[in-house]
């Protein structure tokens, strides 16, 4: 049973003050992924207090940076449900977490901030991850172009500490 509006319409408003739009349902998210041209950021918003003391403020301090998503949406998980799940059947590869924050390009995966990252971050430690992935992933400012990078994935054993979450996109051959 999803959370009632009144109870949630604070914390989805903190998101649309930013010039976040919101993705109600399921043909929503279908339109917004295959309607974007450039990079989509999608926010997997939450009731928790790590998404109103941590991956909210973070994304309003990330999105004071130079280069964004080329559009920004967020769906509300325990209450857009259908807009949620169809959200995360995107997020190919990774465990259902929210919040969490997502960068897709043509409908593809290529970032993801997940809940276990932000729980251990500060708001500026996340403002500073998610800049980090506008810089790689987003426009640049200057024409929309992105930058020419692919995501990686680390290499050693320190994949959850502090550092950079760029995920490794496996293709089958």
């Amino acid at each position: 049973m999803p959370y009632p509006e009144f109870f949630v319409a604070p914390m989805r408003d903190e998101l649309v003050q930013l010039g976040i739009e919101e993705l109600r349902s399921a043909a929503d998210v279908d339109a917004a992924v295959a309607g974007t041209s450039g990079t989509l950021m999608v926010v997997v918003n939450s009731v928790c207090g790590c998404a109103a003391g941590k991956a909210r403020p973070g994304l309003a301090l990330a999105l004071r940076h130079g280069a964004r998503p080329d559009r920004m949406t967020s769906v509300f998980a325990g209450f857009d449900v259908d807009a949620t799940d169809r959200a995360r059947s995107y997020f190919r590869g990774v465990m259902p977490s929210s919040p969490s924050v997502a960068l897709l390009k043509d409908g593809q995966l290529m970032y993801m901030l997940e809940r276990h990252h932000i729980e251990v971050r500060s708001a500026d430690q996340i403002a500073a991850e998610l800049r980090s992935a506008f810089d790689k992933f987003c426009s640049n400012g200057n024409g929309g172009e992105l930058q020419p990078q692919k995501p990686e994935a680390p290499t050693s054993p320190e994949l959850d500490s502090p550092g950079s979450h760029f995920l490794k996109i496996q293709t089958r051959s």
